[in-house]
């Protein structure tokens, strides 16, 4: 969505850090002026997940043309742009290093900084684009493919890890629920589109962890009760009936979402809080929205979440992020950076 003119200046946000190509302009009040996204998602549906070096190389391809897409909607001039942000870390090296590259060779050109942003800290900072951002402090989840985790939020970069996953992330569980379901990739939405025609309750499956004491996340002994589920239902030639595919997939679902709810509600309360925030791909999820928004009305709180297009990997929240970092733009030859794992709760406060 293109908005108002930039003004006296624009953050740029690169985002490359899987299988998204994301381009986005802000201007430096964090109003979102114009973004872009390329999803890689028809390239590796064939070989059933994302392959690294595939995406690093059609990151190079679609990049730069992105980036003179978002800056004419946006109606800017690489002079207007006073920092260029992209996705630093965690991601896949490749893909990061892309981004890096071509981040690190405009600000050169265009003698302007570099900003490393982390991937997480976009995510966790996405519902600030909306109209009714919300206040500091709160608590998060950021639920994705590659991370579930709690996390106490004071100030921009001011971060308490609460929890997270021992094992598979929500989203990756999702996933490989959906390939034992037959529904190819990506699943996770595929497997919510059919766990609507299924009974959450015709599958009795764990809800991992949520009895123990902490704030941690499990999802894998999850992920071995579905598998077996699905051995148990298969007919003589190895089939899966529609019906009992729609029972899993709403038995599933129902023990992911009670599971996120339940430890969610425990990180307001172990902080006194009554504002959660959102993020990630999993944050998309219908069922999971709904209930949240339930558990935390019942408890006189409200839960933030970023805009469908905003849930997944994108430019805008790493421009935004940009922006709310500027000030610790150095200057000099812009650093060239990507690290795959970045623990969140590093940073420095902005």
């Amino acid at each position: 969505m293109d908005q108002s003119p930039a003004g006296p200046g624009v953050v740029l946000g690169i985002e490359t850090s899987c299988d998204e190509t994301g381009v986005a302009a802000c201007a430096l009040d964090g109003r979102l002026l114009a973004h872009a996204l390329y999803s890689q998602v028809d390239l590796h549906a064939a070989y059933g997940g994302v392959v690294p070096e595939i995406a690093s190389r059609d990151h190079v391809r679609r990049l730069l043309p992105l980036v003179r897409d978002v800056l004419a909607r946006a109606g800017v001039a690489p002079g207007d742009v006073r920092a260029i942000a992209y996705t630093a870390g965690p991601g896949l090296a490749g893909a990061l290093m892309v981004g890096a590259t071509v981040a690190a060779g405009l600000a050169y050109a265009w003698g302007v900084p570099a900003l490393p942003v982390h991937h997480m800290e976009g995510h966790l900072l996405a519902p600030l684009l909306e109209p009714d951002p919300p206040a500091m402090p709160f608590v998060a989840l950021l639920v994705s493919g590659g991370h579930t985790m709690l996390v106490r939020v004071d100030g921009v970069g001011v971060y308490d890890t609460l929890g997270n996953t021992l094992d598979d992330a929500a989203g990756e569980a999702f996933d490989k629920t959906a390939s034992l379901l037959g529904l190819g990739y990506p699943g996770g939405p595929a497997l919510a589109r059919l766990a609507e025609s299924g009974n959450p309750e015709a599958v009795a499956l764990p809800r991992p962890m949520l009895n123990r004491p902490g704030l941690d996340f499990s999802f894998s002994g999850l992920k071995t009760a579905v598998r077996l589920a699905v051995d148990r239902r298969r007919d003589r030639e190895g089939a899966l009936s529609p019906s009992d595919a729609a029972d899993i997939a709403a038995s599933f679902q129902a023990a992911v979402v009670d599971t996120l709810v339940g430890r969610s509600v425990a990180a307001l309360d172990h902080c006194g809080l009554a504002t959660l925030v959102v993020a990630g791909g999993v944050g998309a999820n219908r069922a999971l929205r709904a209930r949240l928004q339930a558990a935390l009305a019942a408890r006189g709180g409200q839960a933030h979440f970023p805009r469908l297009e905003f849930c997944t990997d994108n430019g805008a929240m790493i421009a935004y992020a940009g922006v709310r970092r500027l000030h610790q733009a150095e200057g000099g030859l812009p650093p060239i950076v990507a690290r795959p794992r970045w623990p969140l709760d590093t940073l420095p406060a902005a």
